[in-house]
C-alpha cells in the first residue's frame, strides 16, 4: 500500500514545486487575455505534456474580452488634485471627457448602507472600502457595487483599507448593459474625497477599455483509477496585472501540479481517478469552473466524490478548510490532517469566492483550502494588490499546504468507500 509520507514527500519534498512556483509568478499577472496569461498557459502545457503525455486536455472558452486602454480620476471640489485610480473589470467606459459627479463616501458601504443612504446615492457616485478577503464577515465587492447600481449611483469606487498607496483589482459587474464606470482607488485617494460638512467633493472620472472577442484555455488532466469514479483536484490559472498573483495563485497551480506528478505512478491502484483542473477566468466571476460544471451530465457530476480546491494556499502557516455546507467533509480533513500532524480548521457555510463554489451548488462535495482565513495581519492581505509577489510567500509554508493536500488525495482515491454527501 502507498505510504501517505512517500507521497508527501513526492509532492512537496522536492525542488520542482517551487520551481513552478516561481516560473508562474515570473509569467506575470496572467490577467485573461494578456500575454502573460498565455505565457502561463504554454508554460502548463509544457509542464503537462511531460509529465502526463497524452492525458491532457485543453478546454477552449470564448468569452467577452476586457482591458484598459485609459484611466484617470480627478478631484475638481473643493481643490483640483490627481488621484490614482485603477479601473476595474467589466466596467464600461465613460461618456466622452468623462463622467462628472459628486462622491458620497459610505465608509465600509454594506449593502444595508447602501439602501439606507439611498437619497444620497442617487445620481452620485458611491465610494465604499475595500476588505481582507478571507474573513467569514467580508462583504465582496460585487455585493456593494452591485447595491450602488440598483440604487441609482452613476459610478462606483472601492478604496483600499490599508495605507501604503495600494490598489486593490478585481471585477466589478457582469459586463451587462446597466453596469455603470467602477474603479478601485487608495486609501490616501478614499481619505481626499472624504466630504466637507454637507458639500460633496465633485470629480471627473475617466474610464477607457477596449473589448475584443477572446479565448481563454481551462486545461484538464484525467488520471484514471480503477472505477468510474473521481477526485477533482482544481486551481485556477488566472489573476491580474497589478503584481505577480503569486498567493492567488500561483501556489494552488503548483501545489496542483505537485501532487498529481506524485500520485500519477499510483493511479492503477486507485479505487477513483484523479482528474486535475485548471481553470481559467476564474477572476471573471468564476466563469470558467462554472461553464465546466454545467456542461457535465448529471451522471458525470455524479461520479466526482469530492472537489478539492486549492486557491491562496500560502501567504500564512495557517490553513483553513471552506467545505461549502458538507458537513462529512470537515470529519474525513480532520482526520487526515491529525494523521499528518498539520494543524486545518473549518469554515462550513458556502462562500462564492473560488471554483469550490460551482461544484457545490451542484451537490457535488467540496472544500477551498486557503491559507490565513480570518487573519488580517497575514500576506493574504495584499492579493489582489502590486504587492501580490513571490517574496509574500514562505517557501515552508507552501510545502507543509501541498503535503497536506497530497495526504488528503491520496485517502480520498483510496478508500474502499467515501459518500461525502449529506
Amino acid at each position: 500500500m502507498v505510504a501517505e509520507t512517500e507521497i508527501q514527500e513526492a509532492a512537496a519534498g522536492t525542488d520542482a514545486l517551487w520551481c513552478d512556483f516561481e516560473a508562474l509568478c515570473g509569467c506575470g499577472g496572467r490577467f485573461c487575455g494578456s500575454e502573460s496569461e498565455k505565457k502561463a498557459i504554454s508554460y502548463l502545457k509544457d509542464r503537462l505534456e511531460a509529465s502526463f503525455p497524452g492525458q491532457w486536455s485543453s478546454l477552449p472558452m470564448p468569452f467577452d474580452g476586457w482591458r484598459r486602454t485609459g484611466q484617470s480620476l480627478e478631484r475638481l471640489t473643493p481643490s483640483v488634485a490627481q488621484l490614482d485610480c485603477h479601473a476595474l473589470v467589466w466596467s464600461p467606459v465613460t461618456p466622452p471627457g468623462g463622467l462628472e459627479a459628486e462622491v458620497v463616501d459610505l465608509g465600509r458601504g454594506t449593502p444595508e448602507d447602501i439602501h439606507r443612504e439611498a437619497d444620497r446615492v442617487r445620481g452620485r457616485i458611491v465610494l465604499v472600502r475595500h476588505e481582507y478577503m478571507f474573513s467569514p464577515d467580508t462583504v465582496h465587492r460585487r455585493a456593494k457595487y452591485d447595491a450602488a447600481r440598483e440604487h441609482g449611483a452613476v459610478g462606483f469606487l472601492i478604496g483600499y483599507h490599508l495605507p501604503g498607496d495600494l490598489l486593490a483589482t478585481g471585477s466589478s459587474g457582469r459586463n451587462g448593459a446597466d453596469d455603470i464606470p467602477a474603479a478601485a482607488i487608495t486609501r490616501e485617494a478614499a481619505d481626499a474625497l472624504r466630504a466637507d460638512g454637507d458639500q460633496y467633493p465633485r470629480v471627473r472620472f475617466s474610464i477607457d477599455t477596449a473589448t475584443p472577442d477572446d479565448v481563454a484555455e481551462s486545461l484538464i488532466v484525467d488520471l484514471p483509477g480503477q472505477t468510474d469514479e473521481w477526485i477533482a483536484l482544481s486551481a485556477h490559472i488566472d489573476g491580474h496585472p497589478l503584481g505577480e498573483s503569486a498567493i492567488d495563485n500561483a501556489t494552488g497551480l503548483a501545489a496542483v501540479l505537485a501532487v498529481a506528478r506524485a500520485m500519477a505512478p499510483h493511479m492503477a491502484s486507485m479505487q477513483r481517478g484523479l482528474r486535475l483542473c485548471l481553470f481559467n477566468l476564474e477572476e471573471w466571476a468564476l466563469t470558467g469552473s462554472a461553464r465546466y460544471v454545467d456542461a457535465l451530465s448529471p451522471e458525470e457530476r455524479d461520479s466526482i466524490a469530492l472537489n478539492v480546491n486549492l486557491d491562496s494556499i500560502a501567504g500564512a502557516p495557517r490553513l483553513t478548510a471552506l467545505t461549502s455546507g458538507f458537513a462529512k467533509i470537515e470529519d474525513f480533513l480532520a482526520r487526515i490532517a491529525e494523521g499528518v500532524g498539520t494543524g486545518l480548521e473549518f469554515y462550513r457555510p458556502l462562500m462564492r469566492n473560488s471554483d469550490h463554489y460551482n461544484f457545490a451548488r451542484h451537490g457535488i462535495p467540496a472544500f477551498r483550502l486557503v491559507a490565513g482565513f480570518d487573519d488580517k495581519e497575514s500576506a493574504l492581505r495584499y492579493v489582489l494588490t502590486r504587492k501580490d509577489r513571490i517574496d509574500t510567500v514562505d517557501r515552508d509554508d507552501l510545502a507543509r499546504a501541498t503535503a497536506l493536500t497530497a495526504a488528503i488525495v491520496l485517502e480520498a482515491c483510496r478508500a474502499p468507500s467515501l459518500n461525502l454527501r449529506d
